[in-house]
């Protein structure tokens, strides 16, 4: 580890050397936005001490991209691992961490499902909605809790963010193409300076490509409804009602068996209500959020299906005063109710609560401090004091950043009782553990940024300590705490603590953009991960393993009022792994890469393009058996208004 730490360590300082060699009194530019991720307070980036990736909401149509974990694969540094296309399921990785390290945030309120992590990519919001997406990257436990170790993905919508400035949008888009693919899209906004509305709906379908005696099949619809109001000139009051359904084919998602021919629904209902106030010095907001939850899976037609059925309560309520110009401070307590009643898990409910302090301090015009602490209280784990401070040092177009803090993680409802209530279990299969510890670690990192007009470079050093952390690990039937339903000539997946694991990393961002003669606009996002992930323990884990060791991504788009042309990618090295039973692998290493190209009949109005994912007709698969699909050809036609 640390032969490959020193490796690392030298492209960072030299990216870090780089960006404060040049002149430190240029001024700032447009691609240094104002977040309220990092801090819940409204802050430029370049003050928060963290690395903040963002994209509006209208970037998001004109890229070849068919859903939001599809987008999030090709942020920069950003890990996708996915089990089907087009949104039917995948996996989110930030930083090296496992799939339930990643915490979802929309407009404020935590989406992630208390059953699995394999359902936060099922985000319950029309694509239409989305002002923008904000990625933090790093520990954010301190103020999020649970889940916030790899980072946080939030999506602020512009509904609930409405300022009372008029606007109005209405769109629409229809995509056809190979393997029986319909995919379709409608949305409207409108505000004025009291009130917002939005409805937008999206679905994806198709036959889909040829399997292992079936086809990926998928039928991916989503619905989203919000309206904000002004009382006054201070109160705000907004309310969200979304749904969600996913049904497709799972084929090897989650065993590497020869029979498995599975198929799964997932539905979604989601419900959010915020009442705010604020004034010059002065802001609060109280919300509440219902989550309910339906996932139904069948292994082989024959099977008895799993029904589960998970939901999660949940109120936030958040103080903001304004001391000066230079120091804010934030408080803020959650409530939370997961719930799960399943044939194959059982029936469970657990509380958790939370209070938290968060501070922004600027020193001086250059030094920013953010300390925060959040004391967690969960009835399963019992209480925990979760601290973290982040600094930065801004000069001009230049930052120096730095932030530590610790992170925290509750296992799930599939991790403590995965085929618990079974008959019998089969060999291979996952079981749960109720015995389960928290996960606890600690994470720090150090930075440094440059802002130009048109250009942003952010190079980060990181490390995360994790203790207990969990994950599943091949088990000798002998070894198993609970052998009740399982055969004695027979092994399987125990989700365990891993005791001790240390994930070091380095990672650049690139943003640019550049528009010539007002007509002409070339964009380009890229980013670089060096991962490597040592286990004190030595035990041989499934995620722990498949995280990409290597990861280049990123995005370039050109456009002018004729036409414009867009191209995705992505390039990752990982450990290899296989199945021969199911002829299915994980190869070292996979590029692919997607391209959209749309003529614009009418400025501004209508677009006819052309698209192909997976150009290259790349065999590959981020998780073993898991099979993506080969190339696919489409075309459709957008309308904007």
């Amino acid at each position: 580890m640390q032969m490959m730490f020193s490796r690392i360590a030298l492209p960072v300082a030299a990216g870090m050397l780089s960006v404060l060699c040049a002149n430190a009194q240029e001024p700032a530019s447009n691609l240094d936005p104002v977040t309220i991720t990092a801090t819940v307070n409204p802050l430029a980036s370049s003050k928060t001490g963290r690395n903040l990736y963002v994209i509006k909401g209208e970037d998001i149509a004109k890229m070849p991209v068919h859903s939001l974990d599809e987008l999030l694969r090709y942020l920069p540094g950003f890990e996708v691992q996915a089990r089907g296309p087009m949104g039917a399921q995948s996996d989110l990785v930030i930083r090296g961490g496992t799939f339930q390290q990643v915490l979802v945030v929309v407009d404020g309120l935590r989406v992630n499902d208390p059953n699995t992590g394999h359902f936060s990519s099922y985000i319950p919001v029309s694509p239409s909605d989305i002002e923008r997406i904000e990625v933090l990257k790093g520990a954010s436990s301190a103020i999020y809790g649970s889940d916030a170790v790899g980072g946080v993905v939030h999506i602020i919508t512009k509904t609930f963010s409405h300022t009372g400035v008029p606007s109005q949008n209405y769109n629409a888009s229809v995509t056809g193409g190979a393997y029986g693919l319909f995919n379709a899209n409608a949305s409207g906004y409108y505000s004025n300076d009291k009130l917002s509305v939005s409805l937008g709906g999206q679905t994806n379908n198709a036959d889909g490509q040829p399997q292992r005696g079936i086809d990926g099949y998928f039928h991916l619809h989503t619905i989203s409804a919000a309206a904000s109001y002004k009382l006054s000139n201070h109160w705000k009051l907004a309310y969200r009602l979304s749904y969600d359904s996913r049904k497709f084919a799972a084929q090897n998602f989650y065993t590497t068996a020869v029979g498995d021919t599975a198929n799964e629904k997932v539905s979604t209902w989601w419900h959010q209500l915020s009442l705010s106030y604020r004034n010059n010095h002065n802001s609060f907001s109280l919300q509440g959020g219902y989550k309910n939850v339906n996932d139904h899976y069948q292994y082989t037609p024959h099977a008895v299906a799993n029904d589960n059925r998970s939901k999660l309560w949940q109120s936030l309520a958040i103080y903001a005063h304004e001391f000066s110009n230079n120091i804010s401070l934030i408080s803020g307590a959650q409530f939370q109710q997961k719930s799960i009643a399943s044939n194959d898990r059982g029936n469970h409910t657990v509380n958790q609560a939370a209070g938290f302090v968060s501070m922004t301090a600027a020193v001086n015009q250059h030094i920013t401090l953010s300390p925060a602490v959040r004391l967690d209280w969960n009835e399963a784990a019992g209480y925990e004091l979760v601290p973290q401070i982040n600094a930065s040092y801004k000069q001009g177009r230049f930052q120096l950043r730095g932030s530590a803090g610790k992170t925290i993680r509750n296992a799930d409802f599939t991790e403590l009782y995965n085929n618990y209530n079974k008959t019998l279990v089969s060999s291979g299969q996952r079981v749960g553990n109720p015995d389960l510890k928290a996960e606890r670690s600690f994470s720090y990192e150090a930075g440094a940024d440059y802002f130009g007009k048109n250009l942003r470079i952010s190079s980060t050093l990181f490390q995360r300590r994790h203790s207990n952390l969990i994950d599943w690990t091949t088990t000798a039937y002998a070894d198993m705490p609970r052998q009740s339903n399982l055969s004695p000539t027979s092994s399987y997946a125990l989700a365990t603590n891993i005791a001790k694991m240390v994930t070091s990393g380095v990672e650049t961002d690139i943003q640019w953009t550049k528009t010539y003669h007002e007509k002409h606009t070339i964009s380009a996002t890229a980013g670089a991960i060096w991962l490597d992930s040592d286990t004190k323990e030595g035990k041989s884990s499934f995620y722990l393993s498949s995280h990409a060791k290597f990861l280049v991504n990123g995005m370039l788009r050109y456009s002018n009022p004729l036409f414009a042309i867009s191209f995705n990618g992505l390039y990752k090295t990982r450990d290899p792994q296989s199945a021969a039973n199911i002829l299915g692998q994980v190869t070292k290493e996979y590029f692919v890469a997607s391209l959209k190209a749309e003529v614009f009949v009418i400025k501004n109005k209508l677009g006819v393009y052309g698209e192909a994912d997976n150009l290259f007709n790349k065999t590959y698969a981020d998780l073993t058996g898991a099979q993506m699909p080969g190339r696919w050809l489409m075309g459709g036609i957008r309308f904007n208004y």
